[in-house]
């Protein structure tokens, strides 16, 4: 694989493999590897929908207001 990189960049690299003891294409492979995510496909946390207290008349919530939450797809991330 042939990467074209910034002259900045390219030295930068360079001075990094050299500090390290290492090759220039060791060290750009341990910074790709490290800057990109894992196999493991990334989930994002689900939302949670809080139902406490929607029963009780002090919640100032409905049951039709849970609806059209959930009909705007709540819970579907």
């Amino acid at each position: 694989m042939t990467v074209n990189l910034p002259d900045d960049v390219a030295r930068r690299l360079a001075a990094e493999a050299e500090r390290r003891g290492q090759d220039v294409d060791q060290v750009a492979a341990e910074v790709l590897a490290a800057g990109l995510p894992d196999d493991a496909p990334q989930r994002r946390p689900k939302r949670r929908l809080e139902f406490v207290a929607m029963g009780e008349s002090t919640s100032g919530r409905t049951a039709a207001e849970a609806d059209e939450m959930l009909a705007e797809g709540f819970g579907r991330d």
